[in-house]
């Protein structure tokens, strides 16, 4: 399954993501995950496994063109000149010519100017054809409303902590009035833990209502998240290393959840997020230096 952002590109809409995956077992993910039938993977700088990422789709066997590969531009680069060469670092990491998407991690409330600047580096890279997408990672309404005044190419991604109990639906429609493609991170329920956040939060994954889904249609809960966010016309990239659970999150294609089945889900909304407040600055960790290549 796959979807057309706004400027033609087509992305496949369920990938696998290597969040906090450590560098060790990345390259065995992904080239698990090709093996399975993803086409899409999506790393970032800051995640220190730009490397393995690409070795894995090297181990694969596949055409470059056959692998969609997104990565993030870590907050310490932005700039314009640096945010140039932060694409210098991921493609020399991942092996690559040509980024398919490239996003920037964080709206950096604290230094939005430098934020800016980091994306019309972005438009500068599209325009060379050394991406062949941009988009953005995190980004509220306020965060879009501003960015959008002020540069040319319209995000064609926001990509977004979004799952049962965390739909952030006035994002979900800043990003549609805009023809931005929102993308779930952490798509099957913010579990994935995050120091200093979301310590109380409740684990999806063991929700009765997405249980009683689950059991009718003979799926997992993950499943039934999964195929949620694609019959609501969304990219997700669930993250395992795992390589049963990879091919479990990818097998949702043959199942269709019934409106009411969808209604349940969406009533979950808790309006709680697990990960960081993208309107908080982190100096310290934004600050976090991204090797050379």
């Amino acid at each position: 399954m796959e979807l057309t952002l706004n400027n033609g590109i087509t992305l496949p809409a369920l990938g696998l993501g290597v969040f906090q995956s450590p560098p060790e077992e990345t390259t065995a993910a992904v080239q698990t995950a090709l093996e399975v039938g993803y086409r899409h993977i999506d790393t970032a700088a800051a995640y220190g496994n730009e490397r393995e990422v690409g070795e894995g789709i090297r181990r694969s066997g596949l055409d470059r063109s056959d692998v969609f590969i997104e990565t993030k531009v870590w907050v310490s680069d932005y700039g314009y000149d640096e945010t140039l060469h932060a694409w210098d670092k991921a493609a020399g990491k991942l092996g690559v010519e040509q980024l398919d998407l490239f996003i920037l991690h964080q709206p950096a409330p604290d230094r939005f100017e430098k934020t800016i600047t980091a994306y019309k580096a972005l438009e500068t890279l599209l325009k060379d054809g050394r991406v062949r997408a941009i988009g953005v990672s995190n980004f509220l309404p306020h965060h879009l409303e501003r960015l959008l005044a002020e540069t040319d190419v319209v995000p064609a991604v926001n990509q977004i902590e979004l799952h049962p109990y965390f739909t952030q639906r006035d994002v979900q429609a800043a990003d549609a009035a805009n023809g931005i493609l929102t993308q779930a991170w952490s798509p099957i329920g913010g579990i994935t833990f995050y120091p200093g956040w979301g310590e109380n939060r409740r684990n999806v994954m063991r929700d009765p209502a997405i249980a009683a889904v689950a059991q009718a249609h003979g799926k997992t809960p993950a499943q039934v998240m999964l195929r949620w966010h694609l019959q609501q016309g969304r990219s997700a990239i669930p993250k395992s290393t795992n390589p049963a659970r990879i091919a479990e999150n990818f097998d949702v294609f043959d199942f269709e959840l019934a409106p009411e089945q969808m209604a349940a889900i969406d009533a979950l909304d808790t309006g709680t997020r697990s990960g960081p407040d993208p309107d908080v600055a982190r100096p310290e960790r934004f600050a976090m230096v991204i090797p050379e290549a």
